[in-house]
């Protein structure tokens, strides 16, 4: 589990795909290794959010941070436009016991959205963000949404359409700290809608015998 807290960022190294086992018909996986500066301690096998994909830690050696990286994940998130040289939110997993600063985070990613505006004014900065709508169900004014990793409060919520737009304003920290202060309008996003939605509406769907 993660809580939406950005660590740091880091910055991408490289990106390479390549057969898996080399055997034909096998599917490609992408390795994408990360800088994360010094002082950010994992091991192998270890989870890590990496702009709010829950990847795994497959090396660690010289201070770089290697994650394979599968077809599905590349499908559903915007990791498959990942650069060299481009900034990438980061998190370790959470502790048990540890404070949970943000909202609780699977790292899972349910969709992609799009920055519809980037506003700065004297509070900070208003974004909106589009989904579709079918997520937008998920969400409730004042509550919870991870986008690339950053657990953020939603402000405002309007269903237009096949897509729901979220209003946020982020304080010059949020900014400052991630990956934001690269936001540009119709720039792709991770989306992580709250899982506990999912889970009510699982239990209370009607079911047949």
């Amino acid at each position: 589990m993660f809580t939406g807290i950005i660590e740091r960022t880091g910055k991408v190294v490289s990106v390479s795909t390549h057969r898996a086992g080399g055997a034909s018909g096998m599917n490609a996986i992408t390795q994408v290794i990360i800088d994360p500066e010094k002082g950010f301690e994992t091991k192998l096998g270890d989870s890590v959010s990496v702009n709010g994909c829950c990847l795994t830690v497959t090396s660690n050696k010289m201070n770089l941070l290697s994650f394979d990286v599968s077809r599905e994940t590349l499908e559903k998130t915007n990791l498959a436009d990942l650069k060299e040289g481009q900034d990438i939110n980061l998190e370790r997993a959470m502790a048990l016991g540890a404070r949970l600063g943000g909202h609780m985070a699977s790292g899972h990613i349910d969709c992609c959205g799009t920055i519809e505006r980037m506003e700065k004014n004297p509070d900070g900065w208003i974004v909106e963000v589009s989904i579709p709508r079918t997520f937008g169900r998920y969400l409730i004014s004042k509550g919870s949404i991870c986008i690339d990793g950053v657990s953020l409060t939603i402000n405002t919520l309007k269903d237009i359409a096949d897509r729901s737009v979220v209003g946020l304003t982020l304080i010059p920290t949020t900014i400052s700290l991630t990956c934001f202060r690269h936001a540009i309008k119709g720039a792709e996003v991770n989306i992580e809608v709250d899982l506990i939605g999912k889970y009510i509406e699982r239990l209370t769907a009607p079911r047949s015998v």
